[in-house]
Parts: structure tokens; sequence; C-alpha cells
């Protein structure tokens, strides 16, 4: 008899109370975004250092229920010395300058469950650049790809990953929970909220099977900050 699972207690519901999109701002000043020369060049790069074999993405966030790209397979895979944590400032996409969100990004330590998805073979160039351009945040970013090892049921294999820099101009280090889900439960930007981001993330992961502990106890902060923000007034 399988056990039951317990339920968000972040909901669709309550990421809608704190739902908007703001108007990008653009780059913050001496943050330009990466030209498309230094997104060519740094698929280039990769293609240069990368592993024999298919071509892998490590999916741990919105990739999971946002790809980017088409793929040809999914495995559940674990990342081990990552792990995933809201460690990337952000002043747009899902935050603005006057309220600056969070993104996670994998940083150093501990283990993180996601999914590999195998890419087609064809123009791995073209695949790469497109990856480059959705998460590289600015010319010194703080979201860099990397070739890693991933454990799978079928064995390891070698996927490109996007994890943190901390030399990158974006870099939050590590931050208390409680800081996490205030900023996720107020901030906003043209790409949407930092609630339904993280919802999104958690629910995806709930449903192949991979529960985050620390991910599962922020989703429950973040619901209670919702819910604190949005009490009517009392007349």
């Amino acid at each position: 008899m399988s056990l039951r699972r317990s339920a968000m207690e972040l909901t669709a519901e309550l990421v809608a109370r704190v739902e908007r999109t703001e108007p990008d701002p653009g780059p913050m000043p001496g943050q330009p975004d990466p030209t498309e020369a230094d997104l060519e060049a740094t698929a280039a790069a990769l293609l240069t250092s990368r592993p024999d074999g298919p071509l892998w993405l490590f999916a741990y966030g919105s990739l999971i229920w946002k790809p980017e790209l088409e793929h040809l397979e999914a495995r559940q895979a674990v990342a081990h010395g990552w792990h995933r944590r809201f460690c990337m400032r952000l002043t747009r996409w899902r935050g603005t300058r006057e309220v600056p969100g969070l993104m996670m990004a994998l940083d150093r330590g501990g283990s993180c469950a996601g999914l590999a998805y195998r890419l087609p073979d064809a123009d791995p160039h073209g695949q790469l650049v497109r990856l480059l351009v959705r998460e590289t945040d600015s010319r010194r970013p703080t979201n860099v790809p990397r070739w890693m090892r991933l454990a799978t049921p079928n064995g390891p294999l070698h996927a490109l990953a996007f994890v943190a820099s901390p030399e990158g101009a974006n870099y939050a280090g590590r931050l208390p929970q409680r800081v996490v889900a205030r900023t996720l439960a107020r901030a906003a930007g043209h790409w949407g909220s930092g609630a339904q981001y993280l919802y999104n993330t958690v629910a995806q992961l709930e449903a192949h099977g991979i529960r985050d502990r620390n991910l599962w106890a922020l989703q429950a902060r973040v619901a209670k900050e919702i819910r604190a923000l949005t009490l009517p007034v009392a007349a």
C-alpha cells in the first residue's frame, strides 16, 4: 500500500493573489547583457570540452516545467556535490530594481535530484546558444554552464548544467529561508512572480516523484507569507 503524499500549502489560488507582470527595466548599469558574439563563443567553448556521447541537459528548476528545447528522452538524475539554492538576485525577469527577486541555481554541496533530458543530435551549437540566451544573466554571469556527471537509474552520464558562480554580478550567497520566503512572496517582473516560479518547480518535482525537503519547507513559508500579505483589512 503506497503512502499518500501531503498536499502543497502553496496553491495556485495563493499564487494568483500576488501574480502580476512588471515592465522590463533592462540591465542594471554596469551589467550589460551578453552580446551575440559572447554567446556564440561560450557555445563553441562548451562543444570543445563536451564529453563523448549524446547531448544531455540537467533540469532542476524552470527547465523541468518550461523546457527551452525539444528532448528525445527524460531520466531522473542526481547531481552529487550540488544543491538547489535561491542564490541569484534578480532586478528583472522575476523581480525589479525596487523589489528584487531571487532565482535558483546549483550551488556547491549536497545533492540535487532532477531530470536529465537527451537533446537531438542535430545542431548542438544552435541548441546551446538558445539555452545560453535564456539562462545567461549578464556579461559577468552568475548562472554559468558546465558539464557534470549525473547518476541515473540507467547508469552515469554527463550533462550540461547551469551552476552558480560566486564571482557573478548577481550572486546572493546563502540567505536565511525566511528572507527567501519574504522575497518570493513579494517580487515579480516581466516573466511573472517568484511565487509562481517556486510553485511550478515544486509541483513538477512532485509530479515526477521528487521531493526536495528544502523547497517543500520553503513553499509552506511562502504560502504563509502570502496569506499574511493578502488578509482582508478589518473594518
